[in-house]
């Protein structure tokens, strides 16, 4: 397996409520409402652990599935919000230098 280091969008505005993220584009003022799996992973999602690591240890210990079925299910859900800018996928860890840049971009 491949694996994909994932970092969020510094173009987004996210908050907590009732265990859910809600996530602002600051590009068009989309919203989005993660469920409780997503939200887990879109606050592990520092550039520097990878995906696999994050379905390992924070969502097959939280809920009762395989890691095969469980990362398959997280690379579909990361891919679909990386295609709406609010995260960020990388082959490679993301150096803390780029993601300061980021952030002030």
């Amino acid at each position: 397996m491949n694996d994909v280091y994932i970092s969020r969008s510094t173009a987004v505005a996210a908050r907590e409520l009732a265990g859910e993220m809600v996530i602002m584009s600051a590009v068009d003022s989309t919203l989005f409402s993660l469920n409780e799996t997503a939200s887990l992973i879109w606050q592990a999602a520092d550039g520097k652990t990878p995906l696999s690591e994050i379905v390992e240890l924070r969502i097959c210990n939280e809920f009762d599935v395989v890691l095969e079925d469980a990362y398959r299910d997280a690379m579909a859900l990361v891919e679909e919000l990386a295609g709406y800018g609010i995260l960020q996928l990388s082959d490679q860890p993301v150096a803390e230098s780029t993601l300061e840049v980021a952030k002030i971009a």
